[in-house]
């Protein structure tokens, strides 16, 4: 008796359907949610567009076109792949409610779709792309429904909370830090909350303010991040912050501002409080941004009055003029440009009534950073984590203070992402300069870097995929080496 895979192909073709449409919504809501939700940035400013190919348009078209074949494809070929794939990524799904809610709607849409085409006589098969795209834009329309419920209720808790000062940071750079070490210092006399981590957009803000925020709390530290212009105006309005910050400015995520004017512009977003009553400018912003004689709030600029820098493995030391008169100040923190970012925080808490002894030992007493230029050792080995530190100033800086201290000197580094080519050449004729064994992660610079390191004595690897770097790192490091983590990048990047 002959197998008849007619059969088998007509139990597999309604299972197999829903389940090629839900990993295809996998993979679309992953990549969302890598770059906030923002299909535009998804489809233009992915890293990795030949993931688009492979993991979600050719098996669309292998399914229109291999008729039953593509039984074959998908379960032979693309599931182990997307799984082999997956597993390799370094940045998962986070399966938050709106995640939830996109895939009961994905699946409820196709499993009624194809209910419906099962049973009419003249359909020959269920559309894949339709319940898609409908489950993306509900989505996205019922998901900003959801966001302005969020947001109403966050703004009313914040008008509700009349003693509560706001102080919102941003920049090119630094924010980050600054935002914490206002904390450890501020939180020596008043109540202080800040914005977890790296969250620095209205989405993040608004969560953090109605999940965390407490009735108890007398300064509220926000971080503002931007990937366009508005960004940050939407964060001000919101906010109507008190005092903000404007760190350093320059070309992080120049591919998305295209000029350095651009993200200036969209930095100097943060003024448009209405209860603004003080900023604090960086010198790279210039001196004529904004008119002092006009502004409704008081202008100070920040980094000018720093001198005597020294600056080593050990920590940092600083000269800094303060109402007039020049105070010297330690810190454990690494790195020269921390002296600039403390700038700005003795300016802060000076404001709010801290006098210099005060400050001086809080400084002395400050933690750095969690992955900016933390040292710790491991197995005899100094390690430098700066993976959270992404622009040529910090990493130039990182590389110095590498060059200075004893041992084998190693760097791992996918180099600088959302920059230049120009800067990431300068990256490369540094490290050729400090370092024996260069590890470049990544492939989003590796041809730049194959092409511009020249140091013939240096070992040069070449890693695509981070899974093996536990297993290089231990082949080619020993006791005594210093190794820098320069930067980090996702999988996708």
């Amino acid at each position: 008796m002959d197998f008849d895979f007619s059969i088998v192909i007509g139990y597999l073709n309604p299972i197999t359907h829903p389940i090629f449409v839900a990993f295809l919504g996998f993979y679309l809501i992953l990549n969302l949610q890598w770059y906030n939700y923002k299909i535009s940035r998804v489809l233009t400013k992915h890293h990795k567009v030949w993931w688009h190919i492979v993991y979600f348009a050719l098996p669309f078209i292998l399914e229109r076109f291999t008729g039953v074949y593509f039984l074959i494809f998908f379960y032979f070929a693309y599931l182990p792949s997307l799984y082999i794939w997956y597993k390799k990524i370094d940045k998962k799904l986070v399966f938050t409610d709106r995640v939830k809610r996109f895939f009961f709607l994905l699946i409820s849409l196709t499993l009624f779709q194809d209910i419906l085409c099962y049973i009419k006589p003249d359909c020959t098969s269920p559309e894949t792309l339709l319940p898609i795209l409908v489950t993306w834009l509900g989505s996205t329309i019922f998901e900003k429904i959801i966001f302005l419920s969020y947001k109403s209720k966050a703004k009313r808790k914040l008008q509700n909370l009349h003693n509560l000062q706001i102080i919102a940071v941003t920049g090119s750079y630094g924010k980050t830090s600054i935002k914490n070490f206002l904390f450890q210092i501020l939180s020596r006399k008043f109540r202080v909350q800040t914005t977890p981590r790296s969250v620095n957009t209205i989405g993040g803000i608004v969560r953090d303010i109605n999940e965390n925020l407490l009735n108890q709390t007398e300064i509220y530290v926000v971080e503002a991040g931007a990937r366009e212009r508005g960004d940050i105006l939407e964060i001000a309005r919101f906010l109507e912050h008190h005092l903000a910050i404007v760190g350093k400015i320059g070309e992080q995520h120049i591919e998305y501002f295209k000029t350095i004017e651009n993200i200036l512009d969209t930095k100097l977003e943060i003024v448009k409080s209405k209860n603004l009553q003080r900023v604090y400018l960086h010198t790279s912003v210039g001196n004529n941004v904004l008119n002092k004689r006009t502004s409704p709030f008081r202008i100070e600029y920040f980094a000018n009055d720093v001198g005597g820098v020294v600056s080593d493995i050990d920590g940092t030391n600083f000269n800094l003029k303060v109402k007039g008169e020049y105070h010297r100040f330690q810190t454990p923190l690494i790195g020269a440009f921390q002296a600039e970012n403390l700038d700005v925080v003795v300016r802060i808490a000076v404001y709010y009534g801290f006098s210099i002894d005060d400050v001086r030992e809080a400084i002395l007493d400050l933690k750095p950073v969690e992955n900016r230029l933390q040292k710790f050792r491991v197995g005899g080995k100094l390690i430098l984590d700066d993976g959270y530190n992404g622009n040529l100033d910090g990493m130039l800086e990182a590389f110095r203070i590498v060059e200075k201290s004893k041992g084998r000197k190693i760097v791992v580094t996918p180099g600088l992402v959302e920059s230049s080519n120009e800067q990431n050449e300068r990256i490369a004729f540094e490290i050729d300069d400090v370092f024996d064994v260069v590890i470049i992660t990544g492939s989003l610079n590796q041809k730049l870097f194959k092409e511009n390191l020249k140091n013939p004595h240096a070992l040069r690897i070449f890693l695509e995929d981070k899974s093996k770097l536990e297993q290089i790192l231990s082949k080619y490091t020993n006791r005594g080496d210093i190794i820098l983590f320069a930067n980090d990048a996702p999988n996708f990047i």
